[in-house]
Order: structure tokens, then C-alpha cells, then sequence
């Protein structure tokens, strides 16, 4: 799959959307991509699967359970782990704080790839990527169809990103589309979190 091919299925899917987004992460942007919109569509989620399953093993990276945190990322990280043959987990919070619950374990030493739909702040990536360090388990690369951390989201590992979209935020105080009155939406599953 090529980085075009990305582009065009977000927009035909209407996984892109225009307007005034309250993030997870507290800040307000013009745009968000809402990939549950691009994987809805099996054969779709399959082929964005698919590709981020290459470019890992193009990073040579072999893991034996992808784990992704819950909600968006549970779908491309079951695609992504079927492309490679090996299992799924995925995290969610249990009192606000990012664990592994319904009996799913990681074995130490296991590798693993965490996988999401998209990064911005890459802050359920990190909690995360924590949960695998406290099972013993060792993260070996992380995954995202969109980048939009413009570079801000560092992991320490390899990372793999169907696309990359420089997508404006703005702190509340700051923003733009507040001061021209324009209704402020919350689309994503997460509650708020500030600072």
C-alpha cells in the first residue's frame, strides 16, 4: 500500500473530518481523523492492516502479540496481528488508569509491537507501552496509521506510520475557532484530560 492510497481512503471514507474537535489530550483542533469511519469497511481495515504489518517487518521486526489501547486502536491492531499471524490484546482503563483486564496476559520477554489508530500526543501509547513493561514483556516497535505528533511523539523504539498529517492544535485560551464561535465538538471516545 502506498502513502497516496492512505490519503485517498481517508477522504472517501469520510474518516477526515472539518469542524471545531475538542482531543483526548485537551486541545482544540480544526480537523480530526476518525479512523473507525475508515475501518468499518473489512476489506479496508484488511489492506491498512496489511500495510502496517510490512512496514514492521521492513523495521525487521518479528513481535508475537500486538497489544493497542483500547477503543481506537483495538481494530488495526487485530488487522495488524492477523497480517502477521500472531495474537491480540488490548489495554483499557480500569479507574482512570491503563491496564490489561479480561484474563489477556503478556508473557515476559514476549516481543511486542503496540499498535494505534492515531498518534498525537502519544500519550495512550506511553501508558501503554507501560503496561507491557510492567507484565515483563519486551515492546520491540510501535504503530500508528496517522502521525499527527508532527515529530512530538517519541517512544524510544522504532515507529511505523501509514501517514503522516500536520493537523494545527491549539491550547483552549489560544484557539481560533473558540473566538469565532464555532461549536466545539468531542468526538473521540476518551473523557478529557488536562494539562
Amino acid at each position: 500500500m502506498t502513502l497516496p492510497d492512505v490519503h485517498r481512503l481517508l477522504h472517501e471514507t469520510g474518516a477526515l473530518l472539518e469542524g471545531h474537535f475538542l482531543l483526548s489530550s485537551g486541545l482544540h483542533s480544526p480537523q480530526y481523523v476518525q479512523c473507525a469511519r475508515l475501518l468499518q469497511f473489512p476489506p479496508v481495515a484488511s489492506q491498512v492492516g496489511a500495510a502496517l504489518a510490512e512496514r514492521f517487518e521492513a523495521l525487521g521486526v518479528r513481535p508475537q502479540v500486538v497489544v493497542a489501547p483500547a477503543i481506537g486502536g483495538i481494530l488495526i491492531a487485530h488487522e495488524v496481528a492477523r497480517a502477521l499471524g500472531v495474537r491480540c490484546v488490548f489495554t483499557e482503563r480500569e479507574q482512570g488508569v491503563m491496564t490489561l483486564r479480561r484474563g489477556f496476559v503478556l508473557d515476559r520477554g514476549e516481543p511486542v509491537c503496540v499498535v494505534e489508530d492515531v498518534v498525537t500526543t502519544g500519550g495512550s501509547t506511553r501508558e501503554t507501552l507501560a503496561v507491557v513493561a510492567q507484565a515483563g514483556a519486551q515492546a520491540v516497535a510501535v504503530g500508528a496509521i496517522i502521525d499527527r505528533s508532527d515529530g512530538r511523539a517519541e517512544f524510544g523504539l522504532p515507529f511505523a506510520a501509514l501517514v503522516k498529517l500536520t493537523i494545527p492544535t491549539y491550547a483552549p485560551q489560544e484557539c481560533p475557532l473558540c473566538r469565532a464561535a464555532i461549536p466545539l465538538v468531542k468526538p473521540g471516545s476518551r473523557t478529557f484530560v488536562s494539562g
